[in-house]
């Protein structure tokens, strides 16, 4: 069974949350954050040019440079404001018992009306995925539309496969492309940090399995 379909009617792993707050506009801020990010690539090594690299990519698969900026300060200023980023995931997910948050990771989502930036979540539990930003989403029962945070939720006993690839054409372009046990596919992108995420991904399906066959 393969469904790569990310459309919230059918799709299990997705749901669509109600906003909490309302979205900020700090678009005044956005020059001096690009500004900051510029002046830490002049100063870079070749560690930092990877990152600047993986920022670039991160920003420009929006369909707004300025947006993409914006949603990485809005999402610093939640982190903050909540008290860090398990306050932040215990907010937006809940926490199951005896789950633990190990790393977020900045990144999109790949869906069918594109992709959308948002924030991973890894736990020793789960990979979950919301959306920086509230979305329109248009329910056939309901004339009106909604605002709301687009969700994914794999539980780690639910993922079959972490397998990374790149865009052929332009190598800098990599993706993580999850893949479920009843064959729904999620893609990943944009990643600041993709080696870390991958990595960090990789060894908490490998401890669940080393888990599975202890017990």
């Amino acid at each position: 069974m393969s469904n790569n379909d990310n459309g919230s009617n059918n799709n299990p792993y997705v749901h669509m949350s109600p906003i909490q707050t309302n979205r900020p506009n700090p678009m005044d801020t956005v020059c001096d954050a690009l500004n900051h990010c510029s002046r830490k690539v002049g100063d870079a090594t070749k560690r930092a040019e990877i990152l600047a690299d993986n920022l670039w990519n991160h920003i420009r698969i929006g369909s707004s440079l300025a947006d993409a900026a914006v949603a990485r300060i809005v999402q610093g200023t939640k982190v903050l404001t909540l008290g860090g980023s398990d306050a932040l995931f215990q907010q937006s997910f809940g926490v199951f018992p005896g789950e633990k948050l190990i790393k977020s990771f900045a990144c999109y989502l790949s869906t069918s009306t594109g992709p959308v930036i948002g924030t991973l979540h890894i736990s020793n539990l789960r990979l979950a995925f919301c959306s920086d930003y509230p979305l329109c989403h248009y329910p056939f029962s309901q004339q009106q539309n909604q605002t709301l945070h687009y969700k994914v939720v794999v539980q780690v006993d639910q993922l079959s496969t972490v397998s990374p690839s790149s865009n052929r054409f332009n190598p800098a372009e990599k993706y993580i492309e999850l893949v479920t046990v009843d064959g729904y596919e999620f893609y990943l992108m944009g990643f600041i940090a993709y080696d870390k995420a991958l990595k960090t991904i990789r060894e908490v399906l490998q401890q669940y399995h080393n888990h599975s066959r202890e017990a």
